[in-house]
């Protein structure tokens, strides 16, 4: 076959009219995907990872490093806490400019698959289908409505189609600024989400399986020679990039067993991407505070396989050359399903995590790109008016079921306490500005312990302007309960301080001797609540702390006084010593615990 194939584009000789209304048509799907979309996003809340950005961003500057090169869970994402930083600048604790952030960046992914698509089969009516696919498909509705999910998933979706179609252009026309902006791209989604290292691959891979469905010979090798500066350029990105990854990220890369390879695969698949093949999963369960998960009946878990493998064997009838294009469809989400159960397995691990989808949701551009090369590929027997017919049906048939999928997670989601608690918290703090607030958890309906230090009320709200003083110290005790209401609160005592060796003083505390406060038992490795008795001959300030442990500076006032103390560590023995020179302080005793409501 001639290499002038490579140069075709299916549809070019269409009459201007019908082009315009493919183009039309297709601006109008996504027009209606964004503004469903849309509604869902605003509908929505911030939800567990979000409280981690925008804590960390209301902590630490834009440049910090200690917000771009955090470890956030095994993920690099310097770009999600950029954007993340911004929109707490913007409206602090507010959720509409993240669920903007959302809208745009499914507007740009939108947009970007349907300019590879446009490219692979050019300005015909059957470029419809993949797009209404990757458009309407529930695959992409839980990375989309998470925002810290949409903000990896979201940018790396975009990539995926732009920097192929950047090859398919460059490899057409030669240009260099094709290989200037998928590199860029490239770049711009690895500062987004690890898994776009992948993206270069996919757009290689992308372009050698055209020439393959357009019969030109070896593939691969054309596809390496009319986009090397591509490929070379990405290399290079993906080099220094992965050099960044592995100084900063502490690898979570495991064996686990056979029984739960097999148990995450069996429900990824046949639970999770099969049924949202056909618009799926129609419905969601969920246990707060986890996001749901599909929850398809068994019928269409069946007609879901049935259609995949019915299609198969149409696509290796009817179309030549396509076998390839299945191949590397299936190579992409095994390596999705690697990715998630070699990080994501543990004892605590439960098979619904792979349902969740999230973990294949860039695999709605595979699946929709891996369906344009396919019906790009020539007809061994041409289509018929039944089966234009079928394929017709089979089209609304979809797109009812993923709307009402849709609307099911609609409802599934929303059910979610975080907003109300926010913003009930919100007033809380900021109704007696002048009260100070001892650092404590925030409600585990909201983000459970295993987040912490983030699921601190000081790291969730660090943002919020007018707020009360949260502190490692307060002379009163108040919590924000489960709803958000900052109500009293008291000390649950678990350990207690003996006795001090000084006569009507107990322990005496000096700027230049490290005093140890012996407790009645060792207490275990915590975040201890600790209340002091003490009197001070003047104001000033002691250091309270276990060994080995960061110091919480503790001001007194002058006189008899009690304070409250949050205190990281664990010991037979905390240790005092006063941080103002020549101020001597007496602690008559004290005991140690974790603060409840009263």
């Amino acid at each position: 076959m001639s290499t002038a194939l490579v140069e075709r584009e299916p549809g070019t000789s269409g009459s201007r009219p019908g082009t315009r209304r493919v183009l039309v048509v297709a601006l109008a799907l996504i027009a209606l995907q964004v503004t469903i979309r849309g509604v869902l996003a605003f509908r929505g809340e911030f939800y567990w990872d979000d409280l981690i950005l925008i804590g960390r961003a209301g902590t630490y500057p834009l440049s910090s490093p200690e917000l771009l090169n955090y470890d956030h869970d095994g993920h690099l994402m310097p770009g999600a806490f950029a954007v993340a930083s911004v929109v707490t600048w913007l409206a602090p604790m507010q959720w509409w400019p993240a669920a903007l952030t959302l809208v745009v960046a499914q507007l740009v992914a939108s947009l970007a698959v349907l300019r590879l698509l446009w490219l692979i089969l050019g300005p015909r009516r059957v470029l419809w289908a993949p797009l209404l696919f990757y458009l309407f498909s529930p695959l992409t509705l839980p990375a989309f409505a998470w925002w810290a999910a949409g903000l990896n998933s979201l940018p790396m979706q975009a990539a995926l189609a732009w920097v192929a179609g950047d090859a398919l252009q460059l490899a057409r026309t030669g240009r260099r600024r094709h290989a200037v902006s998928g590199i860029v791209v490239t770049l711009c989604a690895s500062a987004f989400f690890e898994k776009s290292v992948l993206v270069p691959f996919v757009a290689f891979v992308t372009v050698a399986l055209l020439y393959r469905v357009d019969g030109v010979r070896r593939p691969l090798r054309v596809a390496w020679q009319r986009a090397h500066p591509l490929w070379l350029g990405s290399g290079v990105v993906l080099a220094v990039w992965a050099a960044w990854y592995t100084t900063v990220v502490a690898s979570r890369f495991g064996v686990p067993p056979w029984s739960m390879v097999a148990g995450l695969t069996h429900h990824g698949l046949s639970y999770g991407l099969a049924p949202s093949l056909l618009g799926g999963p129609w419905q969601w369960d969920r246990w707060n505070p986890s996001p749901p998960w599909a929850d398809p009946p068994l019928v269409l878990v069946v007609a879901a396989w049935v259609a995949v493998a019915g299609a198969l064997v149409w696509s290796l009838r009817c179309r030549t050359r396509t076998g390839w294009v299945w191949i590397a469809a299936t190579a992409y989400v095994c390596a999705s399903l690697v990715a998630m159960i070699s990080t994501r397995f543990g004892p605590e691990t439960t098979y619904e995590l792979a349902q969740t989808l999230r973990y294949f949701a860039d695999s709605s551009v595979i699946v929709a790109v891996a369906a344009a090369l396919v019906l790009r590929s020539a007809e061994r027997r041409p289509s018929g008016v039944r089966s234009r017919a079928v394929a017709l049906a089979c089209v609304v048939a979809f797109v009812v079921s993923s709307v009402w999928s849709t609307v099911t997670f609609a409802r599934s989601w929303t059910d979610n306490p975080t907003g109300e608690y926010l913003a009930t918290a919100m007033d809380a703090l900021t109704e007696h500005p002048q009260d100070p607030v001892l650092d404590h958890p925030v409600s585990v309906w909201v983000l459970l312990p295993v987040t912490y230090p983030h699921n601190l009320v000081g790291s969730v709200f660090s943002s919020l302007p007018g707020r009360s003083d949260i502190s490692d110290h307060t002379t009163a005790l108040s919590v924000l309960d489960d709803r958000g209401v900052l109500v009293p609160a008291e000390l649950m005592p678990l350990r207690g301080v003996l006795p001090g060796p000084v006569p009507e003083c107990g322990y005496a505390v000096t700027d230049d001797v490290v005093t140890p406060l012996l407790l009645n038992e060792p207490a275990g490795d915590w975040e201890w609540t600790v209340e002091l008795h003490y009197m001070a001959a003047d104001d000033g300030a002691i250091d309270l702390g276990f060994p080995g442990r960061p110091r919480v500076s503790v001001p007194v006032t002058e006189g008899l006084g009690s304070v409250y103390v949050r205190i990281p560590g664990g010991g037979a023995a905390l240790q005092v010593e006063s941080a103002t020179p020549g101020l001597n302080v007496c602690i008559g005793g004290g005991s140690m615990g974790v603060v409840v409501p009263s």
